[in-house]
């Protein structure tokens, strides 16, 4: 082991129930083999955490990825609501909560309007 790097941050939660906030303070820990600069690994944390807000965060927030209870499968379903998410985004209007309302309104021919399927 020739790097280890803790790196604090703070996590916000809300409570479903009361509405309020709660702060807490984790620290991540990050192992390497290699010796890293600093400026290296933070910029690959940051990375890291960019790819997880751009597309988890938006994946979550469209489609309740976290509150999710499928147990078999899981991969199936995260692959599916990939798919969608990715239609949507391609055919963007106004916001993703607002555009899967749309489509849901809309049924099937809208789904194949949008995935270029021929209609017959």
């Amino acid at each position: 082991m020739a790097t280890v790097i803790g790196v604090e941050r703070e996590v916000f939660t809300r409570n479903s129930k009361t509405g309020l906030l709660r702060h807490t303070t984790e620290t991540a820990f990050y192992v390497s083999n290699r010796p890293v600069a600093a400026a290296r690994a933070a910029e690959a944390i940051r990375a890291h955490w960019g790819i997880e807000t751009t597309s988890h965060y938006s994946r979550d927030v469209t489609f309740a990825e976290d509150r999710s209870r499928i147990r078999t499968n899981p991969g199936v379903f995260a692959r599916l609501r990939s798919f969608g998410f990715n239609i949507l985004k391609a055919n963007r209007t106004d916001t993703l909560s607002q555009d899967r309302y749309r489509a849901a309104l809309a049924g099937v021919k809208k789904l194949g309007n949008l995935v270029a399927i021929p209609q017959r």
